[in-house]
């Protein structure tokens, strides 16, 4: 899954780079999802960034995590597993936005790319199953997950609330906290999987 989501991702958002109609149709603008019930733009931003790099990120850390939580969720939950992996990544696609969808559903001119929201569920999802797992920041500092996770929500908090610069900061945050919580949600006592992991080191 993890690939094919990279492969589609990557078709179109090289495909709207040179093409201003195209990113205008595809971008999530909450004016257009609440005034004109455009609600495709909920899952359709996902599928275009804004430059290469924003591209490349997403996509790197897609590929990296996703395919862990391929493993994790087919051997937690095997035959659905597929299943729950799009609904984990397009969930989390959707419950990002909503924030902003409300805050900015009346500025017509807030408009948002990337599969960032999508991302970050697949990544805390990873970090749940697997808590001191390293991860290795700006790709050269190797850290647990969890001390990952508090640093990333505790950043993306910070910065969602100072808005001075054109990233979805709550978009992340969101994403991350529903890619947190979806496996507990598909069986509560994954809870307690988690929890032995983590203190297994401590």
């Amino acid at each position: 899954m993890t690939i094919i989501l990279i492969i589609i991702t990557a078709f179109i958002s090289i495909a709207a780079f040179n093409r201003h109609d195209l990113m205008e149709k595809l971008q999530f603008n909450a004016s257009k999802v609440y005034h004109k019930k455009e609600y495709y733009r909920l899952i359709s931003h996902g599928f275009v960034h804004a430059n290469w790099e924003h591209l490349i990120v997403n996509m790197i850390v897609l590929y990296s995590f996703g395919s862990a939580i391929e493993y994790y969720f087919k051997d937690t939950f095997g035959r659905p597993s597929n299943a729950y992996y799009l609904l984990l990544y397009f969930g989390g696609m959707i419950v990002s936005n909503l924030y902003a969808l409300y805050k900015h559903r009346n500025n017509f001119y807030y408009n948002a790319v990337g599969a960032s929201g999508a991302v970050s569920a697949i990544l805390f999802a990873a970090i749940f199953f697997d808590p001191w797992n390293k991860i290795y920041f700006f790709g050269l500092f190797p850290i647990p997950g969890i001390v990952f996770a508090i640093l990333y929500l505790a950043y993306s908090y910070y910065m969602s609330r100072k808005e001075n610069d054109n990233v979805a900061h709550d978009a992340h945050f969101l994403g991350a906290i529903f890619g947190f919580l979806f496996p507990i949600l598909l069986d509560s006592r994954l809870l307690g999987h988690f929890i032995d992991k983590l203190f297994m080191v401590i």
